[in-house]
């Protein structure tokens, strides 16, 4: 747990110690530009069961479930309970769902938002829906979860994609559509949810209202604008300040989508063929999918992009590979050879490398063998660059564990189509993720600071000072439980907090009846708490 991750994991532990559940802090310093339902609910099972990194990580784990249960349950609802159990296995065993889940991020929980609104929306506007009141509710619930755990987004890319369709199926003005949908008493289901800890947040963080475009060194403008215009309009024109985040290319931004689907990408060419007029049910999901991925995908070619930032389309996306996969045909078939050929060739890269290396001598830890390629870190996968064929020699275990996963594709997708070639899918990457989970802990020196902690747990007491920015170290904080002194720490996501300079704030520090004005000068203020 390092970077990110030990970043979240403190923020909630802080909320607990602290009993402030408004406003984030690290190291004492505000931290205002995340949503603040994801640290609430770390919080909540570092309360049942004690500030652990494990406790930390059960609530995205959870919501990994929720999602893939909730997408074979959009699909068994739309297009039967074959093609529901197959868009479950995509959800449940694509390449990026495992990937952008072992970061401590609110994304597959937003995702888990934005696939239940889209289907409470379609249940909503379903003629045979007995409930289509309550259906309501889901959607309007869903959008103000959303925003404690995304901000806007959360709302924009359900209901921009919801439009999209309504316009495309005629629906758009008509006032039965509106009627249903009940968007004024929805409106109202969202501020209940929403409202009270962003009021709370902007009175407890001010200046309470400010309309600057400028975002700069030294400027301080309060929760308000940095949360809403810095972080939402100015990130979106790629004019935030700090600039802590960088951006995917956008032609990688759409092909990686291969890789992140990945295996069942393979069946991509079949949702070509399929129906996309709003004629019955199955039409209408597969018109909304398409809707819902479409527009979130040219949201982000205008914007600033991580890789990870496409995850709420992923649902519709496993929704059209169900489809097309239960209902078969030349492309699927076509797609099941090509991936009994990449796992073929992966389980003999896998074995051989594994051969090749099975001798060589392992000395220290994984570390020493590694090259470094910092420029290539914002990659997700970037560190794949430093491994050497040295490295592998530390990873003999999950290697052999992988050749046996994509062995076992191979000759699965080689026997079979349909269910049971699906199913030795399923069953390969069920194997291949144990195999990462495996090299993950071999990389833990690597990637976190947990031995230096406890390295100094161990030590004579005494002040943490950090010479990095703080994301560098996070976790040694968070397993010392120890706020630092960061040597030139005002950097990045840390440098806006450390602006206000508040009064209040000094008095809650040393008390009120202990600070005392010692001087003033050009606007600058030093005080003592001793007369």
């Amino acid at each position: 747990m390092d970077d990110v991750d030990a970043v979240q994991a403190q923020i909630a532990r802080n909320m607990l110690t602290s009993g402030d559940w408004v406003t984030a802090r690290l190291d004492g310093v505000a931290y205002l530009e995340k949503a603040p339902l994801v640290y609430w609910i770390i919080a909540i099972f570092y309360k049942v069961f004690g500030v652990h990194d494990w406790a930390a990580r059960i609530p995205i784990a959870l919501s990994v479930m929720a999602l893939a249960w909730l997408t074979a349950a959009f699909g068994t609802w739309a297009f039967g309970r074959r093609a529901g159990l197959y868009a479950g296995l995509c959800m449940a065993t694509c390449i990026g769902i495992f990937l952008f889940t072992r970061i401590l991020i609110p994304d597959v929980m937003l995702t888990f938002s934005t696939a239940l609104a889209m289907w409470a929306f379609l249940r909503t506007l379903d003629e045979e829906e007995p409930h289509p009141r309550f259906w309501a509710f889901v959607m309007a619930a869903s959008f103000g979860v959303g925003l404690l755990l995304k901000s806007l987004v959360a709302v924009v890319f359900p209901a921009a994609g919801a439009l999209i369709y309504l316009f495309l199926t005629k629906q758009l003005f008509s006032l039965r559509t509106w009627q249903r949908l009940r968007p004024i008493s929805g409106f109202f289901v969202i501020l209940l949810i929403a409202a009270p800890w962003h009021v709370l947040a902007t009175l407890r963080n001010p200046p309470y209202f400010s309309l600057s475009l400028h975002s700069g060194p030294g400027e301080y403008h309060g929760f308000l604008w940095f949360y809403f215009i810095n972080e939402q309009f100015l990130r979106f024109l790629n004019l935030r300040y700090p600039r802590d985040y960088n951006t995917v290319p956008r032609l990688w931004f759409w092909l990686f989508h291969f890789l992140w689907l990945f295996p069942w990408s393979v069946y991509f060419p079949a949702i070509a063929k399929l129906s996309y007029k709003a004629l019955d049910r199955a039409g209408r999901v597969r018109l909304l999918a398409l809707c819902w991925t479409g527009f979130l995908l040219i949201f982000f070619t205008f914007s600033t992009t991580q890789e990870y930032y496409s995850m709420p389309c992923y649902p519709a996306l496993a929704l059209l590979l169900g489809s097309a996969m239960a209902a078969g045909g030349d492309w699927i078939r076509r797609g099941t050879r090509v991936l009994c050929g990449v796992a073929g060739v992966a389980a003999i890269a896998c074995f051989a490398i594994f051969v090749a290396v099975r001798n060589l001598p392992t000395p220290g830890d994984i570390s020493d063998a590694l090259s470094r390629h910092p420029s290539a870190y914002t990659l997700s996968l970037g560190h794949m660059l430093d491994l050497t064929f040295d490295s592998f020699a530390y990873l003999r275990l999950p290697l052999l564990v992988a050749a046996v996963a994509f062995a076992v594709g191979a000759l699965g997708t080689f026997r079979w189509v349909g269910l049971r070639a699906f199913l030795a899918t399923t069953l390969m990457m069920v194997l291949f993720f144990h195999a990462a989970r495996m090299a993950l802990v071999v990389f833990d020196p690597y990637l976190t600071s947990r031995s230096l902690a406890q390295a100094i747990l161990q030590s004579p007491p005494g002040k943490l000072i950090v010479d990095r920015p703080y994301y560098s170290f996070s976790s040694l904080i968070f397993y010392t439980n120890s706020d630092a002194l960061i040597l030139n720490g005002r950097y990045n996501n840390l440098e806006y907090g450390s602006y206000p300079q508040e009064l209040s704030r000094l008095e809650n520090l040393v008390g009120r009846d202990h600070l005392n004005l010692l001087a003033s000068s050009g606007g600058k203020l030093v005080f003592t708490n001793e007369l």
